[in-house]
């Protein structure tokens, strides 16, 4: 009982000050009791090994939206793409859009998959992919090799700084039938100029330093290109394979993890071939779900690594647990 009495006590005691604290801040008229917090920290990043491959992950950034139905199911009506977000514990009224470069190092390149959106991204607080490698222990000259899956903008957006490359070391690596679309004269006065505009600024000052591949090109060894179609006209993924172990970067071949995997015939806003891109999906997934290979989708919720399960209309995201750990 004593033993009981002096614990308590010494706990009253410790508790004390702390009370006497609060309540002489709670006196205070001019007291800031607000939890908003205006910290500067690094974007998120996320390392894993692939056989001797070691790659990175960085969040650019993150984007919320309303009105779901207006990018992804567009053929549907709200009402069923919102109870589809809600089966999945999602809000039906919005989403979140996320971007996620990758860089890979095979212990002989460092190569970057897409730049995000670099300056044009930072007053919404995009564009953060430089402070991520910073943080993980890279800098911009340490990239030997830059590929782009595609051209939209949140991919080419951080090819440049300030005018000039932001890669200064780099080369890049691109699909021939992208590049080709882009650059063609023929965009202008049609709904591809706003993008062709920034192919243009940030892409076609590199031209010389590209290597333009198709269907089975390869960046380097374990590193193969595979066509894509349909979310933009010449929209490549990659295959990378080290010591039996597997990842394939999808970029953009599904933009959501729910509405675009579980639903790949639904149509995408950002899809400029949406019939070609449904196809794309439908395949792609189906080799990643029957191989069980895994993957990184550039939109999924980071660190946007994880697989696919085939289920009866399409495919459930499973994300990555300790796969590559062991």
């Amino acid at each position: 009982m004593k033993r009981r009495m002096v614990l308590g006590g010494a706990g009253f005691a410790l508790a004390s000050p702390m009370i006497m604290t609060r309540a002489a801040v709670a006196q205070q008229t001019n007291a800031d009791t607000s939890m908003s917090i205006d910290h500067a920290m690094p974007p998120e990043t996320h390392r894993f090994n692939v056989g001797k491959f070691e790659v990175l992950v960085v969040k650019d950034g993150a984007r919320p939206s309303g009105k779901p139905q207006e990018t992804f199911g567009t053929n549907q009506s709200p009402e069923v793409v919102g109870a589809l977000l809600e089966a999945n514990f999602l809000p039906a009224d919005a989403f979140v859009n996320s971007f996620a470069p990758v860089l890979v190092n095979t212990g002989s390149d460092v190569i970057l998959f897409d730049t995000g959106m670099g300056e044009a991204g930072r007053a919404n607080g995009l564009g953060r992919l430089a402070e991520g490698l910073t943080a993980a222990g890279y800098t911009r000259e340490d990239v030997t090799i830059v590929v782009l899956t595609h051209m939209h903008g949140d991919h080419i957006g951080g090819l440049m700084e300030g005018g000039k490359p932001a890669f200064p070391n780099a080369r890049y690596v691109t699909g021939q039938a992208e590049y080709d679309f882009w650059v063609d004269p023929a965009r202008a006065g049609t709904p591809a100029e706003n993008g062709q505009k920034g192919v243009l600024a940030n892409v076609k000052p590199l031209a010389e330093k590209m290597t333009f591949i198709g269907d089975g090109g390869e960046v380097v060894s374990g590193i193969t290109g595979m066509a894509a179609f349909g979310h933009s006209p010449g929209h490549m993924i990659y295959r990378l394979e080290s010591d039996g172990r597997q990842l394939v970067l999808t970029a953009d071949t599904a933009n959501h993890f729910v509405l675009s995997l579980q639903r790949p015939d639904w149509e995408v806003r950002f899809d400029m071939d949406k019939a070609a891109a449904a196809a794309t999906r439908k395949k792609v997934f189906d080799m990643i779900a029957t191989d069980k290979l895994a993957f990184l989708g550039y939109h999924m919720p980071f660190p946007a690594v994880g697989y696919a399960e085939k289920i009866e209309e399409g495919y459930r995201f499973v994300p990555k647990a300790y796969q590559f750990d062991i």
